[in-house]
């Protein structure tokens, strides 16, 4: 009877020992690689009172972090996009979101062919238009060339749909706009960036992603599983860095923390 409950445990033993082995070698395939920090120069002074923190309590941090800001008008956002948005490259031009096109920086307007004011969280969802606040923020408004941003509209943000004209390989359908690859964690960062900074609290609408598309003029924006993918897909690039750096040096003086931090998307949502 001994020597049989001997090898039942050394066989138990070998299994659970295999059984890790498997394991190990197949969970990489299974979960990806979680975002990490592209920045701690700020960690023990402007997120101080964030670090360590999950969940409601890194995102009520969070917002209280970043609300302080220097706000500007609808109209002074022309001239920040020509410095937040630079071509690395050449510095008479811009970058374009969703289309990657680097375009003459005197080329802002509304006609074909120009580049305009993208609201990256759709104004209508929450309707707050161009008021200074929400409707200017530096962190979710971006250079996009004119019939790329109409096509977008007030879609909320999905996988899949079609080529977009001109898009660099965004595609879009009837409720949804899905950002070209290199743009897509840009996007989910700016769009949990809002969800942050406006709450509710101070006048404005209280903003949150959601899992739905077609939200309308609802202060929601989708697809929240999806941003979350982006995030993980699309790190912070050097050009997402820098205009961070711009936005906190120069204009508002707040920082988007999802870029400096991805991996609090995952932390908090």
């Amino acid at each position: 009877m001994l020597a049989t409950t001997t090898r039942s445990r050394r066989w138990k033993t070998v299994a659970l020992a295999t059984t890790a082995v498997l394991l190990g070698l197949t969970a990489p395939a299974l979960t990806a690689t979680p975002a990490a920090a592209t920045t701690t120069a700020y960690d023990q002074t402007y997120y101080k009172n964030a670090i360590g923190k999950s969940g409601t309590s890194l995102k009520s941090a969070l917002h209280t972090i970043i609300t302080p800001q220097t706000k500007i008008s609808y109209s002074a956002v022309w001239n920040a996009l020509k410095v937040t948005d630079q071509d690395p490259n050449n510095s008479n031009n811009v970058i374009l979101l969703y289309s990657g096109v680097s375009r003459s920086k005197s080329l802002n307007g509304g006609d074909l062919g120009d580049w305009n004011r993208e609201h990256t969280w759709a104004k209508s969802h929450g309707d707050f238009g161009e008021v200074t606040g929400p409707g200017t923020d530096l962190h979710h408004l971006r250079a996009a060339d004119v019939q790329v941003n109409s096509i977008r509209g007030n879609k909320d943000f999905d996988n899949g749909g079609s080529a977009v004209s001109g898009g660099g390989g965004s595609l879009t359908d009837s409720d949804s706009f899905e950002p070209r690859d290199a743009d897509k964690g840009d996007v989910a960062r700016m769009i949990l960036y809002m969800a942050v900074r406006y709450d509710g609290g101070d006048g404005f609408a209280d903003l949150e992603p959601n899992e739905k598309v077609d939200n309308g003029s609802n202060p929601y924006m989708g697809k929240l599983s999806v941003l979350k993918q982006w995030n993980e897909q699309d790190p912070p690039s050097a050009f997402e860095e820098r205009r961070n750096q711009v936005v906190y040096d120069t204009y508002q003086k707040n920082r988007n923390p999802f870029i400096d931090h991805p991996e609090w998307v995952e932390a908090i949502w």
